[in-house]
């Protein structure tokens, strides 16, 4: 059980009862109330990990400490960061407090989220592009039926490299899609037709995903 829900009882027993408040004697076994440095610390780590806004009395709650001492301890990690020229700002909001980027350090943040980002055909993608490159067409519902698992994620993911597309409708119930590889496939691994495609051995596999991987990279950063 936390201090803070022995405090709680303790003061509603003495309700129920009308006894005496406890004497700092019969409370000496609580722990202390965090210091000044620690509330900063804590409140910080709030922020940060919450991302939003949060509530001062959230805030107060969380930390076992007054409105008026949550309130000062914003006041004051705003103003550690200001005096230590940090890349953050504490900003208010209402009666919520946020951590936010400076908004002159905007800029670097735009450069790094509009970095090109490589994609990486994972065993998982390998597996199931392989899949689909031996045995096209092919539905979804083959392609889990082999692998054993689920595989939205990993044709989903091989469709928005270009690897994979639809190609028709099965003509069974429920006329499921059936996928099969694309130009870029052919482009990626180096290959003229399906008809070169190798064995699928581990280690020739594995060739073919370094230089699929290359060929789509430089695709998506034209």
């Amino acid at each position: 059980m936390g201090d803070v829900e022995v405090r709680l009882q303790g003061i509603a027993a003495s309700d129920a009862t009308d006894e005496k408040p406890e004497t700092a004697e019969e409370t000496s076994g609580l722990s202390a109330p965090p210091d000044d440095e620690t509330v900063q610390a804590a409140l910080e780590a709030i922020l940060f990990a919450m991302g939003d806004a949060v509530p001062i009395d959230s805030i107060a709650r969380a930390l076992a400490i007054s409105r008026d001492q949550a309130v000062q301890a914003a006041d004051a990690l705003a103003d550690r960061c200001r005096q230590a020229g940090s890349g953050l700002v504490l900003n208010w909001y209402e009666d919520a407090v946020q951590l936010s980027t400076r908004p002159e350090l905007y800029e670097y943040l735009i450069r790094i989220a509009s970095e090109p980002k490589k994609p990486r055909l994972t065993p998982t993608l390998m597996e199931t592009l392989s899949i689909i490159a031996f045995r096209q067409p092919v539905t979804r519902m083959e392609v889990e039926n082999i692998r054993g698992v689920n595989s939205d994620f990993a044709i989903n993911r091989l469709v928005s490299f270009d690897l994979v597309r639809e190609v028709g409708r099965k003509e069974v119930p429920g006329r499921p899609l059936l996928f099969g590889t694309t130009e870029q496939f052919l482009r990626s691994f180096g290959i003229r037709s399906l008809e070169d495609l190798p064995e699928a051995d581990s280690s020739r596999m594995e060739e073919f995903r370094e230089e699929a991987e290359e060929e789509v990279t430089s695709r998506l950063n034209i």
